[in-house]
């Protein structure tokens, strides 16, 4: 068997799953253990491969798992919550005698039931009917510590975080808060019956609980629709009933009370004992969030991505498909791995790395993608948010107890069931400063402010490259290693009190941790970032940035590379062609520039890459023939450009007939010019996920019509250039004006960039 794109299911034509493949095994230790380790070999050498002992193909990589997540049609949620371990006679008639009969939910539903349903229940969810969520939140985080603040020892998940998630869930849905033990029990009994591989006995035991379950949501149920007027969600849907019967149907409504009751707090639950097992583990970590408040935010999307409570879910084939290159049947069942994803170092740089300073942290996939995305996501967030920040104010001296960690086995959910911790009451801060207890940390229930976390750094080394370029070695403030980073990767720098930022790549060593390297022209026609940079980033001077952060990512399985800088643009290429250098691979490097000396680093290059450098200087007669050294590319030969606009325009015109993503290119300058009402449409915007339609002027950007709507999106540089306001598009034609986005990403069309791209026809609608 030669590669993934050839694996075929058992019983059709072609080679045999082997290997690997052959024995992956979600009930395995290994997978429980740490889901994302155990199928690290596919991520690099089988991202889709098909599993004979689970009967599923295993979909391991970032843009794998977000593609099938985006289309819900191709890919149907319909096996969600299908048992996957079929359920014995003997189960099925226990089951039978408490007339079980769980039907379609939000989980599992196809189109065209889905969607409006969704958008009718969706308003408790929004972040601005969560707020008031907040105090009952932070009281009951309060009231469980108090129990045990004094004793020195706890297991946490049983003296915390179990039940503070489940009274959350409870009043979120407006279910009394009795019997707290007996739905612990069937939450688990739920969770082994759908995603676990109970034996015949277990399976019998575990039909009872789940009979129990059912008629006990019947019975609630039926209590509060003799009042529906109170609060809780359940409720909100029962008074939409009488308005929309044909959308929430009396079967619809059971079925959801018991699985509402599952997922409005298994999941939190779980995701808060990983984060503070996490966190906990890394005590670097864990003492910078107790020494500030503000970057657990942040750090609860980076647990969410490291060790997220969601280790997989399902879909299957509606239709033959094609992901990531592999042939995927009809009829084919898919165990879609969000922790294998979330380690993907395709998409986020050093993924092992707990960095609670990450730009994209809350790009993880831990809560789904798309129009089935966990619509519980923000209460989940403020939850942990509150937990965290509890523990690290009351307890920042907490530590993990000698243990071994056990867990449910299953495929999808993922947590320790017991969490073992002990501290030494006499130092705990309270004790010294009692308003310790009243104090608190703003609360972020949107991910998208979670992207402004700032990087402390200092200018420890200042070079004059050239007349008009400076090169700056930045280190940590505290000493600390940066996270690993990938040629082509960025860092936004914060231009004094000005609070705004400037993308420069990274130019030094991609293996030097312990420093961070850019070289800046100064631009006199810039926008004042390079001056200040010039002017005011002496050595010692305190700077903050954010990232790194990769754009513009080099292929390392690729044949042979040109790499072809232009001006400063040599930065971000001289990162590649270092990189290649490093593993021995073939390629040339082509700097061209006005004069020699205004090129900057022309001898540290020619030390590094000798005779594979070739210089073309203008003001001595050498321009670079580009139509002549690229006349013919054979395939599998990648192309990396940055530098002016004119040389990327005359390198896109000679790419015209290659094959498909040969040439990848940086821009450094926008494309972007004002808008022009005579030249623009309006257009409207629908958000898929609340129903929500937003209009875009003629003389607006899509960025400032959602910021208008009271819409909260990330954004930094608003030229295109950077790529922080990207979402995700689920249908309608796209007028894509960033430099971000390469053509098989514009291509698909599953991608805008909001600050400055529009809509072709009438309307667009965003994953938002």
């Amino acid at each position: 068997m030669t590669g993934a794109t050839s694996m075929k299911e058992p019983g059709s034509s072609g080679c045999p799953v082997v290997g690997r493949a052959a024995e992956f095994d979600p009930f395995s230790d290994g997978y429980q253990q740490d889901p994302a380790a155990y199928v690290a070999w596919a991520r690099s050498e089988e991202p889709i491969f098909f599993s004979p002992k689970l009967g599923y193909w295993v979909v391991t990589r970032y843009h794998d798992v977000q593609a099938i997540f985006r289309d819900n049609v191709t890919f149907s949620p319909s096996v969600a919550l299908e048992n996957i371990t079929p359920t014995s006679d003997e189960a099925k008639a226990v089951l039978t005698s408490y007339d079980f009969g769980l039907k379609r939910t939000l989980v599992n539903e196809d189109e065209p039931a889905h969607m409006p349903r969704r958008r009718l229940l969706i308003e408790p969810f929004e972040p601005a009917h969560l707020a008031h969520h907040e105090p009952m939140v932070r009281r009951l985080a309060r009231e469980f510590v108090d129990k045990f603040i004094d004793k020195g020892a706890v297991d946490l998940v049983d003296g915390m975080l179990f039940e503070l998630p489940l009274t959350v869930a409870l009043n979120f849905l407006g279910v009394p808060e009795d019997d707290m033990d007996v739905l612990r029990q069937y939450s688990v009994a739920h969770t082994v019956n759908i995603w676990g591989r109970p034996g015949p006995a277990e399976q019998v035991a575990v039909a009872e609980a789940v009979g129990k379950f059912w008629q006990y949501s019947g019975k609630v149920l039926d209590k509060m629709r003799r009042d529906p007027d109170g609060p809780g969600w359940m409720k909100f849907a029962l008074r939409m009933q009488p308005e929309h019967p044909e959308i929430v149907t009396d079967s619809f409504l059971h079925s959801m009370m018991m699985a509402g009751i599952v997922a409005a707090h298994e999941t939190t639950a779980i995701a808060a004992t990983n984060a503070i097992k996490l966190l906990l583990e890394n005590r670097e970590v864990w003492e910078e969030i107790c020494a500030d408040p503000t970057l657990i935010p942040n750090a609860v999307e980076e647990c969410l991505r490291i060790d997220g409570s969601v280790s997989a879910w399902r879909r299957i084939a509606t239709e033959d498909a094609t992901v990531g290159g592999v042939q995927i049947p009809k009829g084919a069942k898919l165990l879609i791995m969000q922790s294998s994803a979330n380690h993907d170092e395709r998409y986020f740089e050093d993924p092992e790395m707990v960095d609670i300073r990450r730009v994209g942290a809350s790009e993880h996939l831990t809560f789904g993608y798309g129009a089935h995305q966990c619509m519980g996501k923000n209460l989940a967030r403020m939850e942990l948010q509150i937990i965290l920040e509890e523990l690290t104010r009351r307890i920042p001296h907490l530590q993990l107890s000698p243990q071994k960690f056990s867990y449910v086995r299953n495929t999808s959910f993922r947590g320790p069931e017991h969490l073992l911790v002990a501290w030494d009451p006499q130092l705990n801060p309270e004790r010294a400063d009692p308003s310790i207890l009243t104090a608190s940390a703003p609360v972020s229930i949107e991910p998208g402010a979670t992207k402004q976390i700032t990087r402390p750094v200092v200018v420890t080394r200042r070079t004059q490259l050239t007349d008009g370029v400076v090169r700056l070695r930045l280190e940590s403030t505290h000493g600390k290693p940066f996270p690993a980073w990938s040629p082509g990767s960025h860092i936004d720098v914060v231009c004094g009190d000005t609070g705004h930022s400037r993308q420069y790549s990274l130019c030094g060593d991609p293996t030097d941790r312990m420093s961070l390297e850019v070289a800046v022209l100064r631009e006199s026609d810039g926008r004042g970032g390079s001056a200040w940079v010039h002017d005011d980033a002496i050595i010692g001077s305190r700077l903050e940035i954010r990232g790194p952060r990769n754009h513009f990512r080099l292929d390392t399985s690729a044949k042979r590379y040109i790499f072809i800088a232009g001006g400063i643009g040599v930065t971000a290429i001289s990162a590649m062609a270092r990189d290649a250098q490093r593993r021995g691979a073939d390629y040339d490097f082509h700097y061209a520039g006005r004069s020699r000396t205004s090129m900057a680093m022309v001898e540290e290059l020619q030390a590094i890459h000798g005779d594979r450098l070739h210089l073309w200087v203008s003001d001595e007669g050498r321009r670079a023939p580009l139509a002549t050294l690229l006349a013919h590319v054979p395939e599998g030969v990648q192309v990396y450009c940055c530098g002016p606009e004119r040389m990327i325009a005359d390198l896109e015109s000679i790419s015209a007939g290659w094959p498909d993503d040969t040439l990848h290119v940086e821009h450094f300058t926008s494309r972007l010019v004002d808008l022009d009402p005579s030249i623009e449409r309006a257009f409207n915007l629908e958000l898929n996920n609340s129903g929500v339609t937003v209009r875009v002027e003629a003389t607006q950007t899509i960025l400032q019509a959602l910021r208008a709507a009271k819409i909260n999106v990330p954004s930094d540089c608003e030229e295109g250039l950077c790529g922080t306001c990207q979402v995700g598009v689920v249908s309608g034609d796209i007028d894509h004006r960033d430099a971000v986005l390469t053509a098989a990403e514009r291509e698909e069309g599953n991608l805008i960039l909001t600050c400055c791209s529009r809509a072709c026809g009438d309307r667009l609608t965003l994953d938002l």
